[in-house]
């Protein structure tokens, strides 16, 4: 395969079919997410199978955990799939929402348009719902879609491209306005991130590695997502129980998820009595804990932690802690060591989580709720393209609003500029 000439070749009919996408109205797009989605369901057990292959082929190869389960695609994991292009179709399209219109002194009214970004490269590792998900929010966002996703997962994503593009040609629109990168050699990721002409957006979905490659090579604008650092600080006025169930969700529920709680602080006034039985709980499911020396009197079970790992995505049973003074050092902690991605607070003192909100500088801040709740799908998005850490175009999960922008119009009766 001469891959700069398939990669040209994928970019014009994107091109070509974010025309046709751009302009396709809400009825059209919607009748095609429902027909993917029933198509995803009909074809379960072969999506399922597909995956099979995939993981045989993952744990061949010596894989990581964290990357096997992002790989896996259960029966309720397509079930979710499909409910997730569902949800994308009963949200409002934003395509043509006019807002802020003002008249002017001169009779003029001026407001702002949203509108498609226009051809979107997503590149992602695993995850193969990945596919489903982006496929459907370009879609209702009028935008043309090129998903390069890992050649781990490539029997998964060509199973389920063949369904998009089918449902897509049931509705009237075109197939090639979700293409998924038929070739796992890595040279088509350097062409995707080269095509200005072609591609408007990149939104990478991967580790650091990825994203540094990306961030060095890429001559496309990109919606970002670098690691998810997360982190619970447990206030001096924390209810106890709420704590609890919060580390054990935002650690425990998963481990290989980027919005999954990496660090623990505690404020040095009730670390005594708070820390731990959530250590004893997290030791009972297999969670190693690396603390500061404060921490380490309390819980003999806990390593040393090092500056490293409070700056550590673990994507596994692993988890720092620190006991921190108050409120300023747990803000000054987080601020220094996250990822700018998700954090979360427990506390009863509404002035403290107000400060808690207002200075803690990531894409979601949470008072007493688990930092699971960072996504798309939980934040009534219908699903997600990714979670940005930017601070511009958009952040946090990226719906269908973050995957289009606004252009400025103007309605007049006839008037000139004096």
């Amino acid at each position: 395969m001469d891959i700069q000439q398939y990669m040209q070749t994928v970019g014009q009919q994107a091109r070509e079919a974010s025309r046709a996408i751009a302009r396709a109205d809400s009825n059209a797009k919607n009748t095609a997410l429902r027909a993917i989605a029933a198509a995803i369901r009909r074809e379960s057990a072969a999506l399922v199978a597909a995956n099979q292959e995939d993981l045989a082929a993952a744990r061949a190869a010596g894989l990581e955990p964290a990357m096997l389960d992002r790989l896996t695609l259960t029966e309720k994991g397509v079930a979710a799939m499909a409910e997730g292009v569902e949800q994308v179709a009963a949200l409002a399209d934003p395509v043509g929402e006019i807002s802020d219109l003002k008249f002017r002194p001169s009779g003029i009214q001026v407001g702002k348009m949203r509108v498609p970004l226009g051809v979107i490269g997503i590149i992602y590792e695993a995850r193969p719902n990945v596919t489903a998900d982006a496929a459907a929010l370009c879609l209702k966002s009028g935008n043309a879609a090129i998903l390069r996703g890992g050649s781990e997962a490539i029997r998964s994503n060509r199973a389920i491209a063949a369904l998009v593009q089918e449902g897509l040609a049931s509705a009237g629109l075109p197939a090639n306005a979700v293409q998924v990168i038929d070739t796992t050699d890595r040279a088509a990721v350097g062409h995707l991130i080269t095509m200005r002409e072609f591609v408007d957006v990149i939104v990478p979905r991967g580790g650091k590695g990825l994203i540094a490659r990306l961030l060095a090579e890429s001559r496309v604008p990109m919606i970002q997502h670098l690691d998810g650092n997360c982190h619970v600080y447990i206030d001096d006025e924390a209810d106890a129980e709420k704590a609890m169930r919060i580390v054990e969700n935002a650690k425990t529920q998963r481990y290989g998820t980027c919005n999954t709680t990496e660090s623990l602080l505690a404020a040095r006034s009730i670390a005594a009595r708070m820390l731990p039985p959530i250590a004893a709980m997290l030791t009972g499911k297999g969670v190693e804990i690396r603390g500061c020396a404060e921490t380490q009197a309390l819980i003999p079970a806990a390593k040393a932690a090092t500056d490293e790992d409070y700056a550590t995505e673990y994507l596994a049973p692993v988890i720092s802690v620190k006991i921190v003074g108050g409120l300023d050092e747990a803000i000054a902690h987080i601020n220094h060591y996250s990822s700018h991605h998700t954090e979360a607070i427990v506390s009863e003192n509404y002035t403290t989580a107000m400060r808690f909100l207002r200075e803690v500088d990531s894409a979601s801040v949470m008072v007493n709720a688990s930092t699971r709740f960072a996504d798309g799908f939980e934040y009534g998005l219908g699903a997600e393209i990714g979670i940005s850490t930017d601070k511009i175009h958009a952040r946090g999960p990226v719906g269908l609003e973050g995957l289009t922008s606004q252009k400025w119009i103007v309605l007049g009766n006839g008037q000139v500029r004096a």
